[in-house]
């Protein structure tokens, strides 16, 4: 198998440990990996390959190791975690994977909707995303002006007439251009009759990805999926003006990117 050109970037149809032995960039500004769970997609035997949690880990760190030799040295890498009541596994996932490599943030995506209700304890709402960083001196690039959110109308009214503000126009400044986002990121989940859904079961809303790629890297930098599964990451990077390079195993999916990265072309 080889990398083959796809719009702005490159597709390796194949095994992600086969891929990262010679991906089209060797230094990626923003790695998104969002791997299989581990046995919470029960249908699909991509998530249900490995015998134990053990297994599954080592897995994991193989895969982590490889990627982590072609990031920038102010890169971000950004792993998505098990929902459900897998979140232990994720956890002793966070814990190793801090262990080896250098810890930068734990973020929150919060799904706005609850999925799966338990009988015994909450719904669960919300999935995680391990953040590492190169090294533990590493100074990341972070861009926190380009996911604000934006205050409504009412707002900027109220805190616009507070007169404890010593400097009213850095403040107005401050509410024209939005407050700043938190490490809890609230973008609703995709639900079956979304527009945006292409058939992959744990696709991720383009907004989610976005705020990744806007803020961890800038137009003209390498974004690398190791796991692009339905393509949202090659969509965002090509609506955003970043270069890309993913991952795929499965040849239906990968049919699914080329379709969906040429509908996303600049």
């Amino acid at each position: 198998m080889t990398w083959q050109p796809c719009s702005r970037g490159y597709l390796y149809e194949g095994d992600v440990s086969a891929g990262l032995k010679n991906p089209p960039s060797s230094s990626f500004q923003t790695i998104i990996a969002d791997p299989p769970y581990f046995q919470v997609q029960t249908d699909e035997g991509w998530d249900n390959q490995w015998a134990s949690q053990e297994e599954y880990l080592t897995w994991i760190i193989g895969w982590v190791e490889k990627a982590f030799n072609h990031l920038s040295e102010d890169g971000i890498f950004y792993i998505f975690g098990q929902p459900g009541k897998r979140e232990h596994i994720f956890l002793s996932v966070c814990a190793e994977l801090s262990q080896r490599f250098a810890f930068h943030d734990l973020i929150v995506w919060d799904r706005a909707v609850g999925y799966n209700e338990r009988r015994d304890s909450f719904t669960p709402q919300f999935e995680m995303i391990l953040a590492l960083k190169k090294t533990s001196s590493s100074h990341v690039y972070f861009n926190k002006d380009a996911v604000r959110i934006p205050y409504n109308k009412e707002t900027i009214r109220k805190y616009a007439a507070d007169k404890r503000y010593k400097d009213p126009e850095a403040r107005m400044e401050h509410l024209r251009k939005g407050k700043y986002a938190t490490n809890i990121l609230r973008f609703p989940s995709l639900k079956g009759q979304s527009k945006e859904k292409v058939g992959h079961p744990t696709q991720k809303p383009i907004a989610l990805i976005e705020a990744l790629v806007l803020s961890s890297s800038s137009i003209g930098d390498w974004i690398l999926d190791p796991f692009l599964g339905s393509g949202t990451t090659a969509a965002a990077a090509e609506k955003h003006g970043r270069k890309w390079a993913g991952i795929e195993k499965d040849p239906d999916y990968c049919e699914v990117i080329r379709k969906r990265v040429k509908k996303t072309e600049q």
